[in-house]
Protein backbone atom coordinates (compact mmCIF):
# COMPACT_ATOMS: atom_id res chain seq x y z
CA UNK A 1 0.00 0.00 0.00
CA UNK A 2 1.41 3.42 -0.95
CA UNK A 3 1.78 6.20 1.60
CA UNK A 4 -0.63 9.12 1.88
CA UNK A 5 0.78 12.60 1.25
CA UNK A 6 -0.47 14.95 3.99
CA UNK A 7 -0.36 18.02 1.76
CA UNK A 8 -2.79 20.96 1.57
CA UNK A 9 -5.24 19.08 -0.70
CA UNK A 10 -5.39 16.16 1.74
CA UNK A 11 -6.18 18.57 4.57
CA UNK A 12 -9.04 20.17 2.64
CA UNK A 13 -10.48 16.77 1.82
CA UNK A 14 -10.12 15.75 5.46
CA UNK A 15 -11.94 18.80 6.83
CA UNK A 16 -14.78 18.09 4.40
CA UNK A 17 -14.90 14.47 5.53
CA UNK A 18 -14.95 15.53 9.19
CA UNK A 19 -18.07 17.60 8.55
CA UNK A 20 -19.89 15.05 6.41
CA UNK A 21 -19.36 11.74 8.23
CA UNK A 22 -19.88 10.11 11.58
CA UNK A 23 -16.81 8.26 12.82
CA UNK A 24 -16.50 5.34 15.17
CA UNK A 25 -13.72 7.17 17.01
CA UNK A 26 -12.64 10.80 17.19
CA UNK A 27 -9.19 11.20 18.76
CA UNK A 28 -8.34 14.61 20.23
CA UNK A 29 -4.61 15.35 20.53
CA UNK A 30 -1.78 14.92 18.01
CA UNK A 31 1.01 13.90 20.35
CA UNK A 32 2.44 10.40 20.34
CA UNK A 33 -0.44 8.87 22.34
CA UNK A 34 -3.13 10.46 20.18
CA UNK A 35 -1.39 9.42 16.97
CA UNK A 36 -0.92 5.94 18.41
CA UNK A 37 -4.59 5.70 19.38
CA UNK A 38 -5.65 6.68 15.85
CA UNK A 39 -3.40 3.98 14.38
CA UNK A 40 -4.60 1.37 16.85
CA UNK A 41 -8.25 2.11 16.17
CA UNK A 42 -8.00 2.26 12.36
CA UNK A 43 -6.04 -0.99 12.32
CA UNK A 44 -8.88 -2.71 14.21
CA UNK A 45 -11.37 -1.81 11.48
CA UNK A 46 -12.88 1.28 13.12
CA UNK A 47 -13.40 4.54 11.23
CA UNK A 48 -11.20 7.21 12.78
CA UNK A 49 -10.70 10.98 12.83
CA UNK A 50 -7.75 12.63 14.58
CA UNK A 51 -7.54 16.38 15.26
CA UNK A 52 -4.72 18.44 16.75
CA UNK A 53 -4.95 22.12 17.69
CA UNK A 54 -1.37 22.92 16.68
CA UNK A 55 1.05 20.61 14.87
CA UNK A 56 1.97 16.95 15.28
CA UNK A 57 4.07 16.63 18.44
CA UNK A 58 3.99 20.40 19.04
CA UNK A 59 3.89 19.87 22.81
CA UNK A 60 5.53 17.22 24.97
CA UNK A 61 6.16 14.77 22.14
CA UNK A 62 8.79 16.94 20.45
CA UNK A 63 10.57 18.02 23.65
CA UNK A 64 11.61 14.80 25.33
CA UNK A 65 15.05 13.31 25.98
CA UNK A 66 14.52 11.46 22.68
CA UNK A 67 15.15 8.10 24.30
CA UNK A 68 13.34 4.80 23.93
CA UNK A 69 14.25 3.20 27.24
CA UNK A 70 13.06 1.04 30.07
CA UNK A 71 13.75 3.67 32.69
CA UNK A 72 16.73 2.35 34.60
CA UNK A 73 16.06 4.69 37.52
CA UNK A 74 12.49 3.36 37.89
CA UNK A 75 13.99 0.12 39.16
CA UNK A 76 14.93 2.02 42.32
CA UNK A 77 11.28 3.03 42.68
CA UNK A 78 10.39 -0.68 42.32
CA UNK A 79 8.32 0.02 39.19
CA UNK A 80 9.30 -3.39 37.83
CA UNK A 81 6.17 -3.78 35.75
CA UNK A 82 6.70 -0.41 34.09
CA UNK A 83 10.33 -1.22 33.28
CA UNK A 84 9.50 -4.67 31.90
CA UNK A 85 6.73 -3.24 29.73
CA UNK A 86 8.97 -0.44 28.44
CA UNK A 87 11.78 -2.86 27.58
CA UNK A 88 9.38 -5.03 25.59
CA UNK A 89 8.27 -1.97 23.66
CA UNK A 90 11.89 -0.95 23.09
CA UNK A 91 12.59 -4.32 21.48
CA UNK A 92 9.53 -4.04 19.24
CA UNK A 93 10.45 -0.56 18.07
CA UNK A 94 14.09 -1.43 17.41
CA UNK A 95 13.53 -4.61 15.45
CA UNK A 96 9.99 -4.79 14.11
CA UNK A 97 8.04 -1.54 14.12
CA UNK A 98 10.52 1.24 13.36
CA UNK A 99 14.12 0.13 12.71
CA UNK A 100 14.51 3.18 10.43
CA UNK A 101 13.66 5.63 13.23
CA UNK A 102 14.83 3.94 16.44
CA UNK A 103 18.46 2.93 16.91
CA UNK A 104 20.74 1.72 19.75
CA UNK A 105 22.70 4.20 21.84
CA UNK A 106 25.46 3.34 24.31
CA UNK A 107 25.62 4.82 27.83
CA UNK A 108 28.26 4.99 30.53
CA UNK A 109 27.19 4.99 34.18
CA UNK A 110 30.10 6.32 36.33
CA UNK A 111 30.63 4.69 39.73
CA UNK A 112 31.87 6.68 42.72
CA UNK A 113 32.17 3.95 45.37
CA UNK A 114 34.60 1.06 45.00
CA UNK A 115 32.53 -1.68 46.62
CA UNK A 116 28.85 -1.32 47.36
CA UNK A 117 27.85 0.89 44.42
CA UNK A 118 29.26 -1.43 41.75
CA UNK A 119 27.41 -4.39 43.24
CA UNK A 120 24.20 -2.37 43.67
CA UNK A 121 24.17 -0.85 40.17
CA UNK A 122 25.34 -4.11 38.56
CA UNK A 123 22.38 -5.92 40.06
CA UNK A 124 20.02 -3.31 38.64
CA UNK A 125 21.60 -3.29 35.18
CA UNK A 126 21.66 -7.10 35.11
CA UNK A 127 17.93 -7.02 35.78
CA UNK A 128 17.61 -4.40 33.04
CA UNK A 129 19.49 -6.72 30.66
CA UNK A 130 17.16 -9.65 31.27
CA UNK A 131 13.66 -8.18 31.69
CA UNK A 132 11.11 -8.06 28.89
CA UNK A 133 12.66 -7.79 25.44
CA UNK A 134 15.92 -6.47 26.82
CA UNK A 135 18.03 -9.15 25.13
CA UNK A 136 17.56 -7.29 21.86
CA UNK A 137 20.64 -5.19 22.74
CA UNK A 138 24.16 -6.18 23.94
CA UNK A 139 24.54 -6.86 27.63
CA UNK A 140 26.25 -4.38 29.94
CA UNK A 141 30.02 -4.30 30.54
CA UNK A 142 32.00 -3.58 33.70
CA UNK A 143 34.78 -1.01 33.20
CA UNK A 144 37.69 0.06 35.35
CA UNK A 145 38.40 3.76 35.72
CA UNK A 146 41.08 3.53 33.04
CA UNK A 147 38.70 1.71 30.71
CA UNK A 148 35.96 4.25 31.33
CA UNK A 149 38.27 7.18 30.61
CA UNK A 150 39.30 5.56 27.33
CA UNK A 151 35.62 5.61 26.33
CA UNK A 152 35.04 9.07 27.79
CA UNK A 153 38.22 11.18 28.01
CA UNK A 154 36.02 14.19 28.77
CA UNK A 155 35.32 12.91 32.29
CA UNK A 156 37.26 14.10 35.32
CA UNK A 157 39.36 11.27 36.70
CA UNK A 158 38.20 12.10 40.23
CA UNK A 159 34.53 11.84 39.17
CA UNK A 160 34.57 8.04 39.01
CA UNK A 161 36.31 4.92 40.26
CA UNK A 162 34.95 2.78 37.43
CA UNK A 163 31.84 2.55 35.28
CA UNK A 164 29.16 0.32 33.82
CA UNK A 165 28.41 0.52 30.11
CA UNK A 166 24.96 -0.48 28.83
CA UNK A 167 22.61 0.15 25.90
CA UNK A 168 19.28 1.87 25.36
CA UNK A 169 17.74 3.33 22.20
CA UNK A 170 17.12 6.74 20.66
CA UNK A 171 14.48 8.35 18.45
CA UNK A 172 13.67 11.69 16.86
CA UNK A 173 10.46 12.09 18.87
CA UNK A 174 8.76 14.68 16.64
CA UNK A 175 9.44 12.78 13.42
CA UNK A 176 8.31 9.51 14.95
CA UNK A 177 5.01 11.03 16.10
CA UNK A 178 4.35 12.50 12.66
CA UNK A 179 5.16 9.15 11.02
CA UNK A 180 2.68 7.35 13.29
CA UNK A 181 -0.01 9.86 12.26
CA UNK A 182 0.92 9.31 8.60
CA UNK A 183 0.71 5.56 9.13
CA UNK A 184 -2.82 5.97 10.52
CA UNK A 185 -3.72 8.09 7.48
CA UNK A 186 -2.24 5.42 5.20
CA UNK A 187 -4.80 2.94 6.54
CA UNK A 188 -7.73 5.33 6.20
CA UNK A 189 -7.82 7.57 9.30
CA UNK A 190 -8.68 11.20 8.63
CA UNK A 191 -6.03 13.32 10.38
CA UNK A 192 -5.80 17.11 10.60
CA UNK A 193 -3.64 19.66 12.41
CA UNK A 194 -4.54 23.27 13.28
CA UNK A 195 -8.01 21.95 14.08
CA UNK A 196 -8.95 22.88 17.64
CA UNK A 197 -11.68 21.26 19.72
CA UNK A 198 -13.68 24.01 21.45
CA UNK A 199 -16.34 21.84 23.07
CA UNK A 200 -17.98 18.44 23.03
CA UNK A 201 -21.27 17.45 21.42
CA UNK A 202 -23.75 15.94 23.87
CA UNK A 203 -26.85 13.78 23.63
CA UNK A 204 -28.05 13.87 27.20
CA UNK A 205 -25.07 12.78 29.29
CA UNK A 206 -23.26 11.08 26.40
CA UNK A 207 -20.47 12.73 24.42
CA UNK A 208 -21.19 12.21 20.72
CA UNK A 209 -18.49 14.27 19.02
CA UNK A 210 -16.89 17.67 19.17
CA UNK A 211 -17.04 21.22 17.89
CA UNK A 212 -13.86 21.87 15.91
CA UNK A 213 -12.49 25.15 14.55
CA UNK A 214 -10.22 25.14 11.52
CA UNK A 215 -7.56 27.57 12.74
CA UNK A 216 -6.26 28.12 9.18
CA UNK A 217 -9.55 29.03 7.50
CA UNK A 218 -11.73 29.97 10.48
CA UNK A 219 -14.56 27.59 9.64
CA UNK A 220 -16.44 25.76 12.38
CA UNK A 221 -16.99 22.04 11.96
CA UNK A 222 -19.22 19.66 13.86
CA UNK A 223 -17.57 16.25 14.06
CA UNK A 224 -19.85 13.39 15.05
CA UNK A 225 -18.40 10.24 16.59
CA UNK A 226 -19.62 7.22 18.51
CA UNK A 227 -16.71 7.55 20.92
CA UNK A 228 -14.21 10.33 21.63
CA UNK A 229 -10.68 9.65 22.90
CA UNK A 230 -8.98 12.53 24.71
CA UNK A 231 -5.18 12.16 24.50
CA UNK A 232 -4.12 15.71 25.32
CA UNK A 233 -1.33 15.11 27.83
CA UNK A 234 -0.70 18.14 30.04
CA UNK A 235 -3.86 19.72 28.61
CA UNK A 236 -6.00 16.86 29.99
CA UNK A 237 -7.49 18.83 32.89
CA UNK A 238 -8.75 21.52 30.50
CA UNK A 239 -10.26 18.95 28.17
CA UNK A 240 -12.03 17.21 31.04
CA UNK A 241 -13.37 20.57 32.20
CA UNK A 242 -15.20 20.99 28.88
CA UNK A 243 -17.46 18.07 29.83
CA UNK A 244 -18.77 19.93 32.89
CA UNK A 245 -18.35 16.74 34.90
CA UNK A 246 -16.01 16.09 37.79
CA UNK A 247 -12.56 15.03 36.57
CA UNK A 248 -11.70 11.37 37.10
CA UNK A 249 -8.05 12.17 37.76
CA UNK A 250 -5.73 15.16 37.69
CA UNK A 251 -2.50 15.68 35.81
CA UNK A 252 0.53 17.48 37.14
CA UNK A 253 3.13 18.93 34.81
CA UNK A 254 6.83 18.41 35.32
CA UNK A 255 9.20 20.62 33.32
CA UNK A 256 12.14 18.99 31.61
CA UNK A 257 14.84 21.20 30.09
CA UNK A 258 17.59 20.11 27.69
CA UNK A 259 20.63 21.93 26.36
CA UNK A 260 22.18 21.27 22.94
CA UNK A 261 25.97 21.62 22.69
CA UNK A 262 28.38 20.81 19.83
CA UNK A 263 29.83 17.32 19.71
CA UNK A 264 33.42 18.61 19.87
CA UNK A 265 32.82 20.27 23.26
CA UNK A 266 32.67 16.89 25.03
CA UNK A 267 35.23 14.20 24.09
CA UNK A 268 33.33 10.94 24.44
CA UNK A 269 32.42 7.95 22.30
CA UNK A 270 29.41 7.10 24.45
CA UNK A 271 26.43 8.69 26.12
CA UNK A 272 26.51 9.34 29.86
CA UNK A 273 24.01 8.93 32.66
CA UNK A 274 24.71 9.87 36.26
CA UNK A 275 22.68 10.54 39.37
CA UNK A 276 21.88 13.99 40.71
CA UNK A 277 20.26 14.88 44.03
CA UNK A 278 16.85 15.18 42.33
CA UNK A 279 16.90 13.01 39.26
CA UNK A 280 19.48 11.96 36.69
CA UNK A 281 21.78 13.75 34.27
CA UNK A 282 21.90 12.55 30.66
CA UNK A 283 24.51 13.51 28.08
CA UNK A 284 23.15 11.96 24.90
CA UNK A 285 24.76 11.86 21.44
CA UNK A 286 22.59 13.59 18.82
CA UNK A 287 24.22 13.78 15.40
CA UNK A 288 26.82 16.57 15.50
CA UNK A 289 25.59 17.54 18.96
CA UNK A 290 25.04 16.42 22.54
CA UNK A 291 21.76 16.72 24.42
CA UNK A 292 22.34 17.59 28.08
CA UNK A 293 19.36 17.07 30.36
CA UNK A 294 17.18 16.95 32.17
CA UNK A 295 15.44 18.91 34.88
CA UNK A 296 12.40 17.48 36.62
CA UNK A 297 10.62 20.31 38.40
CA UNK A 298 6.94 21.17 39.05
CA UNK A 299 5.41 23.52 36.50
CA UNK A 300 2.33 25.50 37.50
CA UNK A 301 2.27 28.26 34.85
CA UNK A 302 -0.03 26.57 32.34
CA UNK A 303 0.83 24.09 29.60
CA UNK A 304 1.50 26.45 26.69
CA UNK A 305 5.09 27.08 25.54
CA UNK A 306 7.24 26.31 28.62
CA UNK A 307 10.55 28.16 28.65
CA UNK A 308 13.97 27.26 30.03
CA UNK A 309 15.05 30.00 32.45
CA UNK A 310 18.44 30.94 33.92
CA UNK A 311 17.91 28.57 36.86
CA UNK A 312 17.24 25.57 34.60
CA UNK A 313 20.22 26.26 32.36
CA UNK A 314 22.54 26.96 35.29
CA UNK A 315 21.45 23.76 37.02
CA UNK A 316 22.27 21.62 33.97
CA UNK A 317 25.63 23.30 33.37
CA UNK A 318 26.56 22.88 37.03
CA UNK A 319 25.60 19.18 37.08
CA UNK A 320 27.42 18.47 33.82
CA UNK A 321 30.54 20.34 34.94
CA UNK A 322 30.69 18.27 38.12
CA UNK A 323 31.85 15.33 35.97
CA UNK A 324 33.48 17.01 32.95
CA UNK A 325 37.22 17.73 32.72
CA UNK A 326 36.62 20.87 30.59
CA UNK A 327 33.64 22.81 31.95
CA UNK A 328 30.80 23.90 29.68
CA UNK A 329 29.79 27.58 29.67
CA UNK A 330 26.82 29.45 28.32
CA UNK A 331 28.89 30.17 25.21
CA UNK A 332 28.91 26.44 24.46
CA UNK A 333 25.10 26.21 24.41
CA UNK A 334 23.85 26.31 20.83
CA UNK A 335 20.25 25.36 21.58
CA UNK A 336 17.81 24.82 24.43
CA UNK A 337 14.32 23.42 24.71
CA UNK A 338 11.78 22.83 27.47
CA UNK A 339 8.93 20.35 27.60
CA UNK A 340 6.26 19.29 30.06
CA UNK A 341 5.69 15.71 31.15
CA UNK A 342 2.13 14.72 32.13
CA UNK A 343 2.27 12.96 35.49
CA UNK A 344 -0.73 11.46 37.23
CA UNK A 345 -1.41 13.48 40.34
CA UNK A 346 -0.32 11.75 43.53
CA UNK A 347 0.14 12.61 47.17
CA UNK A 348 3.86 13.33 46.78
CA UNK A 349 4.84 16.93 46.18
CA UNK A 350 8.01 15.99 44.29
CA UNK A 351 7.26 15.42 40.60
CA UNK A 352 10.60 13.64 40.20
CA UNK A 353 9.13 10.80 42.27
CA UNK A 354 5.71 10.49 40.63
CA UNK A 355 5.33 7.38 38.49
CA UNK A 356 5.21 7.54 34.70
CA UNK A 357 2.44 4.90 34.66
CA UNK A 358 -0.64 5.81 32.65
CA UNK A 359 -4.35 5.75 33.32
CA UNK A 360 -7.44 5.33 31.15
CA UNK A 361 -10.91 6.36 32.29
CA UNK A 362 -14.38 7.21 30.98
CA UNK A 363 -15.37 10.27 33.05
CA UNK A 364 -18.64 10.68 31.13
CA UNK A 365 -20.31 8.22 28.74
CA UNK A 366 -18.74 8.34 25.29
CA UNK A 367 -15.52 10.09 26.34
CA UNK A 368 -12.36 8.07 27.03
CA UNK A 369 -9.42 9.92 28.61
CA UNK A 370 -5.86 8.53 28.53
CA UNK A 371 -2.89 10.26 30.14
CA UNK A 372 0.36 9.78 32.03
CA UNK A 373 2.88 7.26 30.76
CA UNK A 374 6.03 7.88 28.76
CA UNK A 375 6.97 8.06 25.09
CA UNK A 376 8.39 4.52 25.04
CA UNK A 377 5.07 2.94 26.08
CA UNK A 378 2.81 5.04 23.85
CA UNK A 379 1.61 1.95 21.94
CA UNK A 380 0.42 0.26 25.15
CA UNK A 381 -1.39 3.43 26.23
CA UNK A 382 -3.07 3.69 22.84
CA UNK A 383 -4.09 0.02 22.92
CA UNK A 384 -5.55 0.36 26.41
CA UNK A 385 -7.57 3.45 25.39
CA UNK A 386 -9.02 1.73 22.31
CA UNK A 387 -9.80 -1.35 24.42
CA UNK A 388 -12.06 0.86 26.55
CA UNK A 389 -13.61 2.33 23.40
CA UNK A 390 -14.29 -1.18 22.11
CA UNK A 391 -16.05 -2.20 25.34
CA UNK A 392 -18.65 0.51 24.73
CA UNK A 393 -19.46 -0.38 21.12
CA UNK A 394 -22.26 -2.76 20.20
CA UNK A 395 -20.25 -4.86 17.76
CA UNK A 396 -17.17 -6.96 18.47
CA UNK A 397 -13.90 -5.16 17.82
CA UNK A 398 -10.73 -7.15 17.03
CA UNK A 399 -7.81 -7.02 19.42
CA UNK A 400 -4.93 -4.63 18.82
CA UNK A 401 -2.55 -5.53 15.99
CA UNK A 402 -0.09 -2.64 16.35
CA UNK A 403 2.59 -4.87 17.90
CA UNK A 404 2.89 -6.38 14.39
CA UNK A 405 2.22 -3.25 12.32
CA UNK A 406 5.37 -1.50 11.03
CA UNK A 407 5.46 2.29 11.00
CA UNK A 408 5.54 3.99 7.60
CA UNK A 409 9.02 3.73 6.08
CA UNK A 410 9.97 0.49 7.84
CA UNK A 411 9.00 -1.81 4.96
CA UNK A 412 11.93 -2.03 2.58
CA UNK A 413 14.24 0.05 4.76
CA UNK A 414 16.90 -2.64 5.16
CA UNK A 415 16.98 -3.28 1.41
CA UNK A 416 17.51 0.41 0.66
CA UNK A 417 20.13 0.66 3.39
CA UNK A 418 22.08 -2.19 1.83
CA UNK A 419 22.00 -0.51 -1.57
CA UNK A 420 22.67 3.01 -0.32
CA UNK A 421 25.82 3.36 -2.42
CA UNK A 422 23.89 2.63 -5.60
CA UNK A 423 21.25 5.15 -4.50
CA UNK A 424 24.00 7.71 -4.01
CA UNK A 425 25.47 7.09 -7.45
CA UNK A 426 22.04 7.24 -9.09
CA UNK A 427 20.98 10.45 -7.30
CA UNK A 428 24.29 12.29 -7.47
CA UNK A 429 24.25 12.74 -3.69
CA UNK A 430 27.01 11.67 -1.31
CA UNK A 431 26.41 8.34 0.42
CA UNK A 432 26.41 10.19 3.78
CA UNK A 433 23.39 12.18 2.54
CA UNK A 434 21.61 8.97 1.56
CA UNK A 435 22.27 7.50 5.00
CA UNK A 436 20.89 10.68 6.58
CA UNK A 437 17.72 10.39 4.50
CA UNK A 438 17.23 6.69 5.19
CA UNK A 439 17.57 7.22 8.95
CA UNK A 440 14.92 9.94 8.86
CA UNK A 441 12.47 8.63 6.24
CA UNK A 442 13.18 4.93 5.84
CA UNK A 443 11.86 3.67 2.53
CA UNK A 444 10.01 6.99 2.10
CA UNK A 445 13.43 8.48 1.34
CA UNK A 446 12.74 7.51 -2.26
CA UNK A 447 9.98 10.17 -2.33
CA UNK A 448 12.54 12.81 -1.30
CA UNK A 449 14.96 11.58 -3.96
CA UNK A 450 12.18 11.85 -6.54
CA UNK A 451 11.86 15.55 -5.67
CA UNK A 452 15.59 15.97 -6.28
CA UNK A 453 15.37 14.10 -9.58
CA UNK A 454 12.57 16.42 -10.73
CA UNK A 455 14.40 19.57 -9.56
CA UNK A 456 18.15 19.06 -8.96
CA UNK A 457 18.38 22.39 -7.11
CA UNK A 458 16.47 20.73 -4.28
CA UNK A 459 19.46 18.45 -3.78
CA UNK A 460 21.46 21.37 -2.37
CA UNK A 461 21.88 21.88 1.41
CA UNK A 462 19.68 24.53 3.02
CA UNK A 463 21.74 27.71 3.50
CA UNK A 464 22.13 28.20 7.25
CA UNK A 465 21.06 24.61 7.99
CA UNK A 466 23.44 22.53 5.89
CA UNK A 467 22.66 19.23 7.61
CA UNK A 468 19.39 19.17 5.65
CA UNK A 469 18.55 19.28 1.94
CA UNK A 470 16.17 21.79 0.37
CA UNK A 471 14.08 18.82 -0.76
CA UNK A 472 13.40 17.93 2.87
CA UNK A 473 11.78 21.30 3.52
CA UNK A 474 9.58 20.89 0.45
CA UNK A 475 8.69 17.30 1.39
CA UNK A 476 7.65 18.52 4.85
CA UNK A 477 4.74 20.47 3.34
CA UNK A 478 3.88 18.19 0.40
CA UNK A 479 3.86 14.92 2.37
CA UNK A 480 4.29 15.48 6.12
CA UNK A 481 1.53 17.97 6.92
CA UNK A 482 3.64 21.04 7.78
CA UNK A 483 1.55 24.21 7.43
CA UNK A 484 3.90 26.84 8.85
CA UNK A 485 7.58 27.71 8.82
CA UNK A 486 7.86 26.71 12.48
CA UNK A 487 6.46 23.25 11.68
CA UNK A 488 9.29 22.73 9.18
CA UNK A 489 12.23 24.17 11.11
CA UNK A 490 11.27 23.02 14.60
CA UNK A 491 9.76 19.56 14.08
CA UNK A 492 10.12 18.11 10.53
CA UNK A 493 13.74 19.29 10.60
CA UNK A 494 15.33 19.95 14.00
CA UNK A 495 17.03 23.16 12.92
CA UNK A 496 15.55 25.27 15.74
CA UNK A 497 17.56 23.41 18.40
CA UNK A 498 20.58 22.35 16.34
CA UNK A 499 21.79 25.65 14.91
CA UNK A 500 23.49 28.40 16.93
CA UNK A 501 20.96 30.96 15.69
CA UNK A 502 17.94 28.68 16.08
CA UNK A 503 17.61 28.43 12.31
CA UNK A 504 17.06 32.14 11.72
CA UNK A 505 19.63 32.29 8.92
CA UNK A 506 17.74 29.49 7.15
CA UNK A 507 14.26 30.88 7.76
CA UNK A 508 13.89 33.16 4.74
CA UNK A 509 15.24 30.60 2.28
CA UNK A 510 12.98 27.83 3.62
CA UNK A 511 9.98 30.19 3.56
CA UNK A 512 10.73 30.86 -0.09
CA UNK A 513 10.93 27.13 -0.85
CA UNK A 514 7.61 26.23 0.74
CA UNK A 515 5.62 29.36 -0.15
CA UNK A 516 4.43 28.18 -3.59
CA UNK A 517 3.45 24.77 -2.18
CA UNK A 518 1.29 26.44 0.50
CA UNK A 519 -0.09 29.24 -1.69
CA UNK A 520 1.69 32.03 0.21
CA UNK A 521 2.30 35.49 -1.18
CA UNK A 522 5.65 37.21 -0.63
CA UNK A 523 4.04 39.09 2.27
CA UNK A 524 2.75 35.84 3.79
CA UNK A 525 6.24 34.36 3.65
CA UNK A 526 7.76 37.46 5.27
CA UNK A 527 5.14 37.27 8.06
CA UNK A 528 6.05 33.62 8.66
CA UNK A 529 9.70 34.59 9.07
CA UNK A 530 8.76 37.35 11.53
CA UNK A 531 6.65 34.93 13.57
CA UNK A 532 9.46 32.40 13.61
CA UNK A 533 11.90 35.02 14.87
CA UNK A 534 9.50 35.85 17.72
CA UNK A 535 9.12 32.15 18.55
CA UNK A 536 12.89 31.58 18.76
CA UNK A 537 13.36 34.77 20.76
CA UNK A 538 10.74 33.58 23.29
CA UNK A 539 12.24 30.09 23.59
CA UNK A 540 15.74 31.52 24.11
CA UNK A 541 14.73 34.27 26.46
CA UNK A 542 17.32 33.19 29.02
CA UNK A 543 19.40 30.99 26.71
CA UNK A 544 21.66 31.48 23.68
CA UNK A 545 21.59 34.93 22.09
CA UNK A 546 19.32 35.46 19.07
CA UNK A 547 20.81 37.18 16.04
CA UNK A 548 17.86 38.27 13.94
CA UNK A 549 17.98 37.85 10.15
CA UNK A 550 16.34 39.94 7.42
CA UNK A 551 12.63 39.14 7.23
CA UNK A 552 12.30 39.20 3.43
CA UNK A 553 11.63 35.70 2.13
CA UNK A 554 13.83 34.41 -0.65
Amino acid sequence: MTSVALGPRYREDTLRALAENEFDVLVVGGGIVGAGAALDAISRGLSVALVEARDWAAGTSSRSSKLIHGGLRYLEQRDFGLVREALRERALLLHRLAPHLVRPVQFLYPLRNRVWERAYVSAGVTLYDTMGGARSLPRHRQLTRRGALREAPALRSDALVGAIQYYDAQVDDARYTMMVARTAARYGARVATRAEVTGFLREGERVTGAHVVDLEGGREITVRARRVVCATGVWTDGAQAMTGARATFAVRASKGVHLVVPRDRIRMDTGLITRTERSVLFIIPWGRHWLVGTTDTPHDDGPDEPVADHTDIGYLLERANAVLRTPLTMDDVEGVYAGLRPLLSGEMDDTARLSREHAVAEPVPGLVVVTGGKFTTYRVMARDAVDVVAEGLDEAVPESVTARLPILGADGFEVLWNERRRLAARSGLHVARIEHLLRRYGSCAQDVLDLVAADPELGAPIPGAEDYLCAEAVYAVTHEGALHLEDVLARRLRVSIEEWDGGLAAAAHVAGLIAPRLGWSREDAADEVKRYVLQIRAERRDGPAVVEPPVTAA
